[in-house]
Order: structure tokens, then C-alpha cells, then sequence
């Protein structure tokens, strides 16, 4: 008498790359008509534009990549859109993982499942890829007035 394992495979976090992928490791869509590559930079400003879009969200990255980002923007080499976003991309699905800051006073997870879903929702549809995992990690609060500069004690 055969026993079958009780254990389901999980699928893999990472995405199974397409051969020949080259530098570029983005996706490929096939049709009768051609294929169409999705460079992994693409799926990443989805990502972080579709993250952004959720109220709750003050901004994404790490503090040190935020200042750095800063400093990189207004010299016009970095875009903001991806800070803070991490894609591995495959032929079909892709995964993706988030740092943000969320504003003081908004339920974490509820804010947490709402990127996860328009992430998922903005990838699938732009991008035509499968979405296996949308991981967060929530680095900061966001309070009010910590845009505002201090003011001077002297004149």
C-alpha cells in the first residue's frame, strides 16, 4: 500500500529566470506574434508607484537609502519610484519585497494588506506577471510635523 506525504511544496520564493535572460532579467510575454521583455526596473516602479498609492504610506526605503536618494535625485541620477523596492522577476511571475514608512496612527496591518493587494492588483495588470509574494518590512513611523525644520533658538 502506497502512503502519500501529508507535505505540500511551497513555490519558490524566487522566480524561475528565464534562460538567456541576459543583464536585463526582466520578463518575457509570449504570443503567436512575438515575445515582449519586462526589465526587472519596470516591475520595481510599478511596484513602488502601486505602494505609494495607498493612503497610510509616507514614502519607501530605509532611512539611509531615503537620504541617499535625496542626494542622488537632485543631481538626476536615481529615480524615486523604486526606493525601497526589491523585484525578483521570471518568465511568468515575479515577487517583491517593500520597505516603507507608515504615517503615526494608521493600522499597520491594514495598510500592509492594502499595498500587498494594489501591488499585486498594478503588477498583474501592467505587467502581465503573476504575483507569488508581496513582503513588507515597516522600518519607520511617520509624525506629524517631522517634515517641518526645527526652529532656531537664536537670531
Amino acid at each position: 500500500m502506497a502512503t502519500q506525504s501529508s507535505e505540500r511544496s511551497e513555490p519558490s520564493r524566487t522566480p524561475e529566470r528565464r534562460p538567456g535572460a541576459g543583464d536585463s532579467g526582466g520578463a518575457a510575454l509570449t504570443s503567436e506574434h512575438g515575445q515582449t521583455a519586462i526589465d526587472d526596473a519596470v516591475v520595481a516602479k510599478v511596484a513602488g508607484m502601486a505602494t505609494r498609492e495607498v493612503p497610510g504610506v509616507h514614502e519607501l526605503g530605509a532611512q539611509a537609502a531615503r537620504a541617499m536618494g535625496a542626494v542622488t535625485q537632485r543631481v538626476g541620477i536615481a529615480d524615486a519610484r523604486a526606493q525601497g523596492v526589491s523585484v525578483d522577476v521570471g518568465e511568468r511571475q515575479a515577487a517583491a519585497d517593500l520597505t516603507v514608512v507608515i504615517e503615526y496612527g494608521e493600522s499597520i496591518p491594514k495598510v500592509s494588506q492594502q499595498v500587498r493587494e494594489n501591488v499585486i492588483r498594478r503588477v498583474e495588470g501592467i505587467c502581465g506577471l503573476e504575483v507569488t509574494e508581496v513582503n513588507i518590512t515597516v522600518n519607520d513611523l511617520h509624525f506629524p510635523g517631522d517634515d517641518q525644520p526645527d526652529e532656531s533658538r537664536v537670531e
